[in-house]
């Protein structure tokens, strides 16, 4: 049984990008993120201590969404994945980036890109 826990939409201010103009002005980002748990022990209990808690994968993307600025998006979403594998109970990640706001010539809703691990 694959048991997972989903989180779509996580919003922040960053600076991330290859052009200076991204670096000096930042733009909005989204994260969504797809963890693979087991959820026996949480449906056991019935007690939050046995889940993978939700509250703190959000603030892992948020983290580093805000945080110290990367050229590629590619590079954040391995750093959100492999912070989010440090927490106890999850076994796998997907995050996607989003970067509704990148710096292309044509018009388009959104870009992004995933990463999985492990």
């Amino acid at each position: 049984m694959i048991d997972k826990i989903t989180i779509t939409g996580i919003i922040g201010f960053g600076y991330h990008g290859v052009f200076e103009h991204e670096r000096r002005e930042g733009q909005t980002f989204l994260v969504d993120l797809e963890v693979v748990t087991n959820f026996e022990s949480a449906i056991s209990s019935d007690d939050v201590r046995d889940t993978v808690n939700y509250a703190e994968l959000a603030e892992i993307a948020h983290a580093a969404i805000t945080g110290e600025p990367v050229n590629l998006i590619e590079k954040l979403a391995n750093q959100i994945a492999s912070d989010c594998l440090e927490i106890a109970g999850v076994t796998a990640v997907t995050v996607t980036v989003h970067k509704p706001q990148a710096p292309i010539a044509v018009p388009f809703g959104n870009v992004s890109v995933s990463r999985s691990l492990p």
